[in-house]
């Protein structure tokens, strides 16, 4: 993680625009690319997808094939507790599985004779899911497109569901469970972590969706100082990114989880990630988990899924549900955030910079109830923006919303946005005193 604060020391980060035709030349300081800086390119990709490797309802030729046509630059697809590896058979037959006709009926019309078919004893006629090892020779072009091999380590404490990503592995992690959330996510963690050492392919591990279930809490996302990415936007209908009367949205999980690592443990901010959470590939609908609702923008020297990783562990991303950004750039000398959105037709534009000022326990109240924790510091329209630090923030990040609803929406009246992330905090307790620019 020290990767991403000297990155954030160093660099400023410029973003551009969600599409693979759009790329950027790494910065210098200035702003301009150096002569010694290798050019990095902007990537679009999705890290959590699953199919009928676990609950997704269709084969991963077909998903792959799905977001390469929408321009996605990498995907990794992400089923519960298994690779997507060795020999696997479904029954085409299987009321269990409602949409397994409609599946192999598309499958077989774009795959045709690649299709594998059996026929088994005791199940009748099988059909074979490809592993990953397949799908890749299918696909991947060098610079063009890749797949990363991931799963969704998928644990609970209790009722409480504790879902976790573990993204380019090489062996299948096994969950392993614990006397509490903190406990559950901790020990998870460090099982991505030594299978990560043990092969020696770096990966990354995030908590996904920490409302699903009300599993996860901002305090308990906040005590796992050694987690340093979560998914601040999943497309999934029910994993209630909104929170309800009783539970904080999602965002201001963020938002508490940050000032109570900030303020009260000496601990680097939480990073937000976005994902699809795709399910459901067949029948459309916001009550649907389906694919093209998040997402994220990772900037790399190259489309591999080792650069990739370490882009994401250096914070050269941000989570997007619709919104495109030309630009994201932090001025350590000015403290000044800026960016620059990316039109889109008529659509309007507003950005507000959020975060918690130092003071928000002033009136003796803790992060979970005071009204200061993610607050609204400055407000902008337009496809400009930019906030100046005054010197007393926790930290600082930006969330642009338009007024256009995303192309597939997940909740009622959602509008498309992006996010990026906290910056301008310092960890004024700790025994090196590491900061953020």
């Amino acid at each position: 993680m020290r990767n991403l604060v000297a990155t954030w020391a160093a660099v400023i980060l410029m973003v551009a625009a969600g599409v693979p035709a759009a790329r950027a030349a790494e910065p210098s300081a200035g702003g301009e690319p150096s002569p010694n800086q290798s050019p990095a390119h902007w990537f679009k990709g999705n890290l959590h997808t699953h199919s009928l490797w676990s609950d997704g309802d269709d084969f991963p030729e077909m998903i792959v094939d799905w977001y390469k046509s929408h321009g996605y630059d990498f995907l990794a697809l992400s089923d519960h507790n298994v690779l997507s590896e060795g020999e696997r058979w479904i029954a085409t037959h299987d009321a269990k599985k409602p949409s397994l006709s409609m599946a192999i009926g598309k499958y077989r019309k774009r795959f045709g004779d690649s299709v594998e078919v059996r026929q088994s004893n005791d199940k009748g006629e099988e059909i074979r899911l490809q592993p990953l090892s397949k799908v890749r020779t299918m696909f991947e072009a060098p610079g063009k497109f890749m797949m990363i091999q991931a799963e969704e380590v998928s644990d609970k404490f209790g009722e409480k569901p504790v879902h976790m990503g573990a993204v380019n592995l090489k062996e299948v992690v096994q969950a392993r469970h614990g006397n509490s959330v903190r406990e559950v996510i901790a020990n998870n963690l460090r099982a991505i972590e030594e299978e990560a050492d043990r092969t020696g392919v770096p990966a990354i591990a995030h908590l996904n969706h920490p409302n699903f279930g009300w599993g996860v809490t901002a305090e308990d996302l906040a005590a796992v100082v050694e987690e340093h990415f979560f998914e601040c936007y999943n497309g999934h209908p029910i994993v209630h990114h909104l929170g309800d009367a009783q539970h904080p949205s999602v965002e201001h999980i963020w938002d508490i989880a940050n000032t109570i690592r900030l303020a009260q443990l000496s601990s680097e901010p939480l990073m937000g990630l976005g994902s699809d959470d795709t399910h459901n590939y067949h029948v459309t609908g916001m009550n649907r988990a389906t694919p093209g609702r998040g997402w994220v923008m990772v900037r790399a020297a190259e489309l591999k899924p080792e650069a990739i990783v370490a882009a994401i562990k250096k914070g050269d991303f941000y989570a997007s549900s619709g919104v495109t950004l030309k630009d994201v750039r932090y001025d350590a000398a000015s403290k000044t955030l800026s960016l620059e959105i990316n039109p889109d037709g008529d659509a309007a534009f507003t950005t507000q910079f959020v975060g918690t000022p130092r003071n928000f326990a002033d009136s003796g109240k803790t992060p979970l109830n005071s009204d200061k924790v993610g607050a609204v510091f400055a407000t902008s329209t337009g496809t400009s923006a930019s906030y100046t630090l005054k010197g007393d923030e926790l930290y600082v990040r930006a969330v642009v919303t338009s007024n256009k609803p995303p192309a597939n929406p997940s909740f009622e009246n959602q509008k498309q946005q992006a996010w990026t992330q906290p910056v301008g905090w310092a960890l004024e307790n700790s025994a090196d005193r590491r900061k953020s620019p």
